[in-house]
Order: structure tokens, then C-alpha cells, then sequence
């Protein structure tokens, strides 16, 4: 499979019902919110459509993978919408709403620097996005999204940044924004 994202808006039980196993409904039954149950539904509808009979499990730090494919997958959800990206190499998303206030917690995620990229309404969502994603990326639970990990460049017009993770290789992230959301995603090595 190559490297692929999915960005769709989250789905009612009652339609991603043919999309995922009983254990599932039963799973997602349990998570109390209507909301949360459909987010848990929703990915893995996405996930099951691409990948028919997947097993779909958590790792160690509690991210989910796919133990029957060589596959590996990164999931987010959030302002109504849910992200799967798949790749045959280590990704990660990260989709959130650009209408939340991220400037009220801005100083305990993006430094100084990082906040003198652009002057631009998107920027900080789009930063909280992209640490977001370098987070998953890395895999640890133990990273701080300031101190750890970096956003060193944002070119709008590629729609692309560079980040690092604790002062390791760049690493390329794209992202889009629309309406609705903003949305970061690693699917390429460094380049």
C-alpha cells in the first residue's frame, strides 16, 4: 500500500455499523459519549475499508496498529472529522479545529521562535497539530511538546514544515487547512 490519508467527517453508528466487527460495537458501546463512540467507529471503518480484516491493536504507548498487514497506521480525531494515514513506514496525523483558542496555551507548546514563523491566524493550530503529530511520531510517552520537539520552517504555499524531535533529523510534515479543521500528517522520511 503506498502512503495514504484519509480525512473524513466522523460517521453515526447506525452507518459505520457495516464497517466494523460486533466486538467493536460492543467496544464502542462502553466509551459512554455518542461522540466518542462514533470517533471509535469512524477510524475504524476507514482503517476496514482499506484494509478488509484487518486486527486492529494498540502498541506499548497505546497507539494503534494493524497486526495482520505490513501496514503501519496513525489515527486523529477531532472537530467532527477523524484522520487515518497508512503507510508502510512509520506516520502519524494529528486534525484539529481551528476555531479552538490555542492562544490562551500557545507559551506551553510552541516557543517564542515557533511563534514568530508567520503572522498568520492558522499558525497555532497548525503548530498544535504538528507537535501533535511529531509526538506520535516518536512513538514516546515521556516527550514535551516545548522542550522536545520543534517546528523550524512553515511554508504555506507547499503547505509543508520541518520539524524535529529532540534535535534528531528534519522531518517533513504536511498539513492542510480548511474550514472545519486543520490537519498535520508524517508520511515521508526526511528530506
Amino acid at each position: 500500500m503506498n502512503n495514504l490519508l484519509c480525512i473524513e467527517p466522523i460517521g453515526t453508528p447506525d452507518r459505520l455499523r457495516q464497517h466494523v466487527t460486533e466486538e467493536e460495537l460492543r467496544q464502542a458501546g462502553a466509551l459512554g459519549t455518542a461522540r466518542r463512540q462514533a470517533e471509535f467507529l469512524s477510524w475504524r471503518a476507514i482503517v476496514r475499508r482499506h484494509l478488509p480484516g484487518a486486527e486492529i491493536a494498540y502498541d506499548a504507548v497505546g497507539a494503534p496498529q494493524v497486526r495482520n498487514h505490513p501496514v503501519r497506521i496513525g489515527v486523529s480525531h477531532g472537530a467532527g472529522y477523524v484522520a487515518v494515514c497508512f503507510s508502510e513506514r512509520r506516520c502519524a496525523v494529528d486534525i484539529e479545529s481551528p476555531r479552538r483558542d490555542f492562544a490562551r496555551i500557545a507559551p506551553r507548546f510552541a516557543t517564542a521562535e515557533e511563534r514568530a514563523l508567520r503572522d498568520d491566524p492558522l499558525l497555532l493550530p497548525l503548530l498544535w497539530c504538528a507537535k501533535e503529530t511529531l509526538y506520535k511520531y516518536a512513538g514516546r510517552r515521556e516527550l514535551r511538546l516545548l522542550e522536545d520537539l520543534r517546528i523550524e520552517r512553515i511554508d504555506m504555499a507547499e503547505r509543508r514544515m520541518t520539524g524535529r524531535i529532540l534535535g534528531g533529523e528534519p522531518l517533513r510534515i504536511d498539513f492542510r487547512c480548511e474550514a472545519d479543521y486543520a490537519a498535520a500528517w508524517i508520511l515521508h522520511e526526511a528530506d
